[in-house]
């Protein structure tokens, strides 16, 4: 799958799954756009995909913010010349409090939400414009299996996401944009390891077909299928990559 002379905004992608991402579309010839809070991680890995002879730049951007994601927009544009496809990839997760939906703080749970759901959203509306100058593209949201099981508001965040992957497809799709999902199982990444500990051995035992955690490597080829044009007439779906974990009819 080459992404020769495309120009894809990855979000979240200074470390984790989304560095995997970003990197593995370098590889594939894509323009990357690094974009991340975190200034030092993420101008690291823009500039280790340089150095590999692909093309990135690092962008700092708060996806919670239109502000900053419309100045994201206008960076890249300057730098490479339009974009083609957008990775909703950034969250809140390797630091996200357990709490019930019935006690969270409440400024905490607007600000989750600000950024796990409605960041995939204020991404999606200043980019777009620019994904249909180029005579349509494709929008990947990162959702989880998490969605369909009892994860409170983190849970809430991802089934969210998934009907917003749903709505936008339909509203996007007369303009050439394809926009799906992808719902990741339990994942063998830092913030994965922060979060579920020992617990994710009892996961694996007890709740996979495939007995082992997922790997970035894994969910990057899931990434360049939705990505590409072996799937032009796929949108919104939500494709679950989790060893067997979830079941739906």
């Amino acid at each position: 799958m080459s992404f020769e002379n495309k120009v894809v905004v990855v979000t979240g992608a200074a470390q984790g799954i989304g560095e995997a991402y970003a990197r593995a579309l370098a590889t594939h010839g894509a323009s990357v756009v690094v974009a991340d809070l975190n200034e030092e991680a993420g101008a690291k890995v823009a500039a280790s995909i340089n150095e590999d002879g692909g093309k990135a730049i690092f962008v700092s951007c708060d996806v919670s913010s239109a502000e900053s994601a419309q100045a994201l927009v206008t960076h890249t544009v300057a730098e490479f010349g339009g974009i083609d496809h957008l990775v909703n990839n950034a969250a809140i997760y390797g630091a996200m409090e357990f709490n019930l939906l019935i006690s969270v703080d409440w400024d905490y749970y607007k600000k989750f939400m600000s950024v796990n759901l409605d960041g995939a959203l204020v991404m999606t509306r200043a980019v777009y414009p620019e994904i249909a100058k180029r005579g349509g593209g494709a929008i990947v949201n990162q959702s989880s299996t998490a969605a369909y099981l009892y994860s409170g508001f983190y849970g809430l965040a991802k089934a969210a996401t998934n009907s917003l992957t749903q709505q936008l497809a339909h509203e996007l799709g007369g303009q050439g944009i394809r926009v799906n999902a992808i719902a990741p199982g339990p994942t063998d990444t830092e913030a994965t390891r922060t979060q579920a500990g020992d617990a994710a051995k009892d996961i694996v035992r007890n709740s996979l077909a495939i007995k082992r955690m997922g790997s970035v490597d894994d969910m990057v080829g899931a990434l360049l299928y939705l990505l590409s044009d072996s799937a032009s007439w796929v949108t919104g779906q939500v494709l679950a990559v989790d060893g067997g974990q979830t079941f739906r009819l």
